[in-house]
């Protein structure tokens, strides 16, 4: 009896060994090059989890609030961007806070405005 309970012992403390090593050493490089795209595993082709990689990155990460100035801007829903310090609701781009044409647009209008007041 003594024996048996020595090896179940010796078996638990190995299996917590091997665990521990898949967690610890095995887990954290599971999707070290495709990131949060893992998901979907092989399929779809590699440059398309690439192309799914940049805008699920994008639309996950936190914006700086132009009211605020904090960086607690975070997507709710498709073009609603909402932060959590001020509670200021803005709409943008479906997987950005701002898109590369709104950008244009707001300088081209600042711009025109700039050219407006010094002929006036």
């Amino acid at each position: 009896y003594q024996q048996h309970r020595f090896t179940t012992f010796i078996f638990i403390v190995g299996f917590v060994e091997v665990l521990l090593f898949y967690l610890f050493k095995m887990g954290k490089n599971r999707t070290r090059k495709v990131g949060i795209t893992g998901k979907y595993g092989t399929r779809y082709g590699a440059t398309l989890r690439k192309l799914l990689r940049k805008v699920e990155v994008s639309q996950h990460a936190t914006y700086r609030c132009t009211f605020c100035g904090k960086d607690s801007v975070k997507r709710t829903n498709t073009g609603i961007w909402s932060c959590k310090s001020c509670k200021k609701v803005v709409a943008g781009g479906a997987y950005s806070l701002s898109t590369a044409s709104a950008v244009t647009v707001r300088s081209t209008i600042a711009r025109l405005r700039k050219i407006q007041s010094e002929s006036a």
